[in-house]
């Protein structure tokens, strides 16, 4: 497995920014996605990152936004046949590493109630859950947490 810093604007990348789209549509109102488009993905402040299996399969994928007062991950994706493999924490943990590289030093996200298996996730990882945070209002559908990191 190697993770590595890509553009999201590639076909089989792609694939897996629709397979999330085609994942969470049904389980969430319109007004309760929060995803980020390709033109918001391929923005400077945004790190972008893609798992990929030995034969160079894109197994997963993840964002980061880099903002003045916090790191805004998003688009975090692992397909079906892929995971329960630890491949999930592999992403996140990669992302937080190159975004601390680049100063952050607080982390934040927006999840779907109903997706446990990712609220999970950010829990082991040390996220808590927080009220809304930036733009987002409440929303009975969405999870927010925030993960807070020691300076060096």
């Amino acid at each position: 497995m190697r993770l590595a810093l890509e553009s999201p604007a590639q076909p089989d990348v792609l694939r897996l920014i629709d397979a999330l789209d085609a994942y969470q549509r049904p389980l969430y109102p319109p007004e309760s996605h929060h995803g980020i488009d390709l033109a918001a993905l391929l923005a400077p402040a945004v790190i972008f990152g893609v798992a990929r299996d030995d034969e160079g399969t894109a197994l997963g994928c993840g964002a980061v936004v880099l903002g003045p007062d916090y790191a805004e991950m998003k688009r975090m994706y692992v397909v079906p046949a892929a995971r329960g493999q630890g491949l999930g924490q592999q992403v996140l943990l990669w992302l937080e590493a190159r975004a601390m590289a680049r100063g952050a030093r607080c982390f934040a996200l927006e999840t779907g109630y109903l997706q446990a298996a990712a609220i999970a996730l950010y829990s082991r990882c040390g996220y808590a859950r927080c009220a809304p945070f930036g733009s987002y209002l409440e929303d009975p559908n969405s999870v927010f947490m925030m993960k807070r990191v020691a300076t060096a």
